[in-house]
């Protein structure tokens, strides 16, 4: 066990060795030259006065800002004799599984470049660049024949795998016995219960005002409404990171939403992030990928097909090519249990020295994909902006979601608690449809995998992924999938069938999302 001291020690160094490199390293630096020119800063208490000329400048809450998004986004430091991979994911048999996982991916894309006898990368012709360049904002009017390519894999793939996850050092033989888990996550991992979660998820009981309950049109706006916008707009003033993820909790007025997401995510969009994103378009228009083509037909599939996110096509394609391009992604593989995949430079296959990333940002895009990005198009309209929030939101909680892990906020530790929960709440349902072989987890996995994106209705959605930033959780996904199944459980005891089942929760867009967690959570009795 770490001693809270050296942990405390350790997360410093780390996060000053992190800064370092930044942007606002160098900004502080310039700063900090440029006042030393100013008459108030005296040579005998230089540091002192410097110290306050960065505070009154604002420039500290920048650097505040920065160290809490650090914080939020890296995990607590390991034991220092604990090995790399311990960071990445700490139970042997999940790498080993994820590991696994990983080679079924690329061995899918690999034979899909062998029978399309497409290569992974190539440049593009003078001629198509211009081209590209030219419909770079009407992307969506490209018909490109994609019948050949198919998704490399879906959801219920990815469920399929997570179904047969075990732990080889815990007894769990055929026969069904009180330890067995009823449902289809089958790895004892720790859970929290309904108490532990009322108790994280305090600020939205019955008695705290909520956007998404007390700003309905019953409700006069004075009681709760006018306030929690002044305050909002406060907290904005004061550019606070965890001021904005404590006060997002409540919801987030939809005129505020954008600025408090991006004080939360600490995306500024500064001319040298408007520059780095114009370099990966010109990665888009020079280099054709197999991955692209991944992506418009996922566009093509989903976003493209929904009544909410049509019309948003062309943002992305923008959005998720330059994303494919993105090597400051890779980041992110040294705290998720993933591995980027790596491919060979043509003729050097096994060479380690021609190895390289492939796509550069280590991701495959799956079915369904592109929905992560979908309802952003709603709050930003600046491309740049829109891919420096998406980029954020992957790296700090969707990569979570099709990876497996034993992180709370993991895939499986959300399957294992929406099943917990039912199970001990609605013990008859969950033992109903699981005799009728529709185990809800079958139903509510898609929706956890998208956090429920393309299902519920855009407006509900927002306020959901509020809370998500709120808490910098995505464990509030599996409550929401439990509270589905609870707040439909009168129909679901009539059904006899999984297709019948699928039926009584094809639809979710009339939802509200936030008397429905507050019902579950708060007014259930346990």
């Amino acid at each position: 066990m770490l001693d809270p001291d050296r942990g405390l020690s350790l997360t410093i160094a780390r996060v000053v060795q992190r800064l370092q490199g930044s942007s606002l390293h160098s900004q502080l630096e310039r700063q900090a030259r440029v006042s030393l020119h100013k008459p108030e800063i005296k040579l005998e208490s230089l540091k002192e006065d410097i110290k306050d000329f960065l505070k009154t400048s604002g420039w500290e809450k920048k650097l505040q800002n920065a160290v809490y998004s650090e914080l939020n986004v890296f995990p607590l430091p390991c034991h220092p004799a604990a090995p790399p991979e311990h960071i990445k994911e700490p139970l042997a048999y999940m790498r080993k599984a994820q590991g696994s996982w990983e080679k079924r991916i690329l061995k899918s894309l690999n034979s899909m470049c062998t029978e399309l006898s497409i290569p992974l990368a190539q440049k593009r012709p003078v001629s198509e660049q211009k081209e590209l360049l030219n419909k770079w904002n009407e992307m969506g009017t490209d018909e490109p024949d994609l019948s050949l390519f198919r998704p490399v894999y879906a959801p219920k793939d990815f469920l399929e795998v997570l179904m047969n996850l075990r732990n080889p050092n815990y007894e769990n033989g055929e026969q069904p016995s009180f330890r067995n888990h009823l449902g289809l996550i089958q790895v004892p991992l720790k859970v929290k219960d309904i108490s532990e979660l009322k108790e994280d998820f305090s600020e939205l009981g019955l008695n705290i005002g909520q956007l998404g309950i007390d700003d309905s049109a019953q409700v006069p706006p004075e009681f709760f409404e006018n306030e929690h916008v002044r305050v909002g707009q406060k907290v904005l003033a004061e550019e606070d990171s965890a001021a904005a993820q404590q006060y997002v909790r409540q919801g987030c007025p939809t005129a505020l939403r954008a600025e408090l997401w991006a004080l939360i995510l600490n995306i500024s969009n500064q001319p040298e992030d408007i520059l780095y994103y114009e370099q990966l378009k010109s990665n888009v228009i020079q280099h054709d990928l197999l991955v692209d083509s991944l992506i418009y037909k996922d566009v093509k599939l989903t976003a493209s097909n929904d009544d909410y996110y049509f019309v948003f096509e062309d943002y992305l394609y923008q959005v998720l090519l330059c994303f494919s391009r993105d090597t400051s992604v890779l980041e992110h593989f040294t705290y998720s249990s993933a591995t980027p995949p790596k491919s060979y430079i043509q003729g050097k296959l096994g060479m380690e020295e021609y190895a390289v990333f492939y796509p550069p940002n280590g991701v495959i895009p799956f079915h369904g994909f592109s929905m992560y990005v979908a309802p952003l198009c709603f709050l930003y309209h600046e491309p740049s902006k829109l891919y420096q929030i998406f980029r954020e939101m992957y790296v700090r909680f969707f990569f979570r979601l099709h990876s497996i892990s034993s992180h709370p906020s993991g895939i499986v530790s959300l399957c294992l608690l929406f099943e917990t929960l039912l199970q001990t709440h609605l013990p008859q349902l969950f033992y109903h449809l699981r005799e009728i072989g529709a185990q809800p987890l079958r139903i509510s996995f898609k929706w956890m995998v998208r956090a429920f994106s393309g299902y519920l209705a855009t407006d509900q959605l927002l306020l959901l992924w509020d809370r998500i930033l709120g808490y910098n959780s995505l464990e509030i996904l599996a409550v929401l999938a439990a509270a589905v199944f609870a707040f439909r459980a009168v129909n679901l005891m009539e059904v006899t069938s999984l297709a019948a089942a699928e039926a009584v929760l094809a639809d979710l867009s009339t939802l509200k999302v936030m008397p429905l967690l507050q019902i579950f959570l708060f007014a259930t009795v346990t």
